[in-house]
């Protein structure tokens, strides 16, 4: 079969921009609206999209007096969105930080089941002194650390999962036996960070296990990228970055022993999409307009790890900023930013306006060929296996991508014009993984 793109489209309240829900057109509840995240999963399930995404985080994501900061827990919402579609993939975020295994491993079985195998779980290690501080901590644990907890982590969960065999529920109602009691094992995890008895209390799911998908694009995160995920988010504004993670990432693939085609490399991409040039111009005119600048470059001296007062709109970043290895938060995201503002000569306000869209994704302005163009040159020339695909605005944004965008795709064969399987792991062509404790087990 001939390669073809992967689409997951990022579901962000009223859009990627932080200044969407400003907009006449955006509904400023959306963040809440279980009606309005039906509709944005069933416009992607038409355009056969594989997947849709929640990101989510333990602690309040922004300054709610700036932009919708509210967030649902997105298994429940995802659970929820299972009812109402019966394609398309459903991934959420979980972090390792702030969880214990049993009980994730049992929320994303369960999600697995009630969907029919179209459960994904975005992996993370939460980074953050307001994260730790709603967990009883004084500080965040160092990333290292972090890393090495979401190591362990993986590896007691897929322990879980695999704790009921197959074939283990027979439901023989002439003997009486529902389930083969020995084809349900305990676990007996006894690790650094964690002491898990098992067996789950959810037998093995449709897919045997969520698809595993991994955001961090740090040293650490790659390596545990490489390990671990099936497919990866990742922000990386230009070509190169991208083509440099791309080479990277399924060489360590290899390295781990593992075959790079199963590791799907999806970058970050926030179309602005226009039916001419001068229109797509315009929408991201109105959105930089509406950019609150004193919120925003709060939120950049949070990631930069320095005062609020050292920066100033119309000046560039200073030059004696914290290196990466002085920061414990975001550090991949810090040297992107730090990069990209050196390289362009970026004073603090143009920075902002270019993080307005996509927080240091790549941000793409033009008609809907120019988008397509893009996207299939990505593709074709070692940068992505798909994209990650995340709107300015919503619900206009994917409406239009859908709509525009991918119609085009289709008539290049480079997107799929029906699904092939049902199970989110056969839309990204990955196997089912094989149960490891019966391996072990012989």
């Amino acid at each position: 079969m001939t390669r073809q793109l992967h689409f997951n489209l990022f579901l962000h309240d009223t859009g990627h921009h932080e200044a969407s829900w400003r907009l006449p057109e955006s509904d400023p509840n959306a963040n809440l609206s279980l009606a309005a995240h039906q509709h944005l999963t069933r416009v992607a399930e038409d355009a056969k999209f594989d997947s849709v995404f929640l990101a989510d985080s333990p602690v309040l994501w922004s300054d709610p007096g700036r932009r919708p900061a509210g967030k649902l827990e997105p298994t429940l919402l995802l659970a929820a969105l299972a009812a109402t579609t019966t394609r398309i993939g459903l991934i959420a975020t979980a972090s390792t930080s702030y969880n214990e295994p049993y009980n994730l491993a049992r929320r994303f079985a369960s999600l697995d089941h009630l969907s029919g195998g179209r459960a994904g779980w975005n992996i993370v290690t939460t980074a953050g002194e307001a994260a730790a501080r709603n967990f009883g901590l004084t500080d965040q644990p160092l990333h290292k650390t972090r890393y090495e907890r979401a190591d362990e982590f993986l590896q007691v969960s897929t322990k879980l999962w695999d704790s009921w065999t197959d074939d283990a529920i027979v439901a023989d109602k002439e003997s009486g036996i529902h389930a083969v009691r020995d084809r349900v094992r305990d676990i007996g995890h006894h690790g650094t960070h964690f002491q898990v008895q098992g067996a789950l209390n959810v037998p093995r799911s449709p897919q045997g296990w969520p698809l595993l998908v991994q955001a961090g694009s740090s040293d650490n995160g790659r390596e545990f990228a490489a390990r671990w995920a099936e497919a990866i988010f990742v922000a990386n504004p230009t070509l190169a970055e991208s083509q440099e993670f791309y080479a990277d990432i399924k060489r360590r693939a290899v390295a781990a022993g593992r075959d790079p085609d199963h590791v799907v490399v999806l970058p970050g991409i926030v179309p602005v999409i226009g039916d001419s040039p001068a229109e797509a111009l315009e929408l991201e005119a109105d959105l930089e307009r509406l950019i609150s600048p004193e919120y925003a470059v709060g939120t950049l001296a949070t990631v930069l790890g320095v005062d609020v007062g050292r920066l100033r709109l119309d000046e560039p970043l200073p030059a004696d900023l914290p290196a990466e290895d002085e920061i414990e938060g975001h550090k991949s995201r810090r040297t992107l930013i730090v990069e990209w503002a050196r390289r362009d000569n970026l004073t603090v306000r143009q920075l902002i306006g270019k993080l307005g869209g996509g927080r240091g994704h790549r941000t793409f302005t033009g008609t809907p060929v120019q988008v397509a163009d893009t996207i299939q040159h990505y593709f074709e020339n070692g940068a992505a296996d798909g994209f990650n695909i995340m709107p300015a605005v919503l619900p206009s944004g994917i409406e239009a991508f859908a709509a525009k965008v991918v119609p085009i795709l289709q008539e290049r064969g480079l997107f799929r014009t029906e699904y092939t399987g049902r199970t989110l792991r056969e839309h990204y062509g990955l196997p089912r993984p094989a149960n490891t404790l019966e391996l072990i087990n012989g």
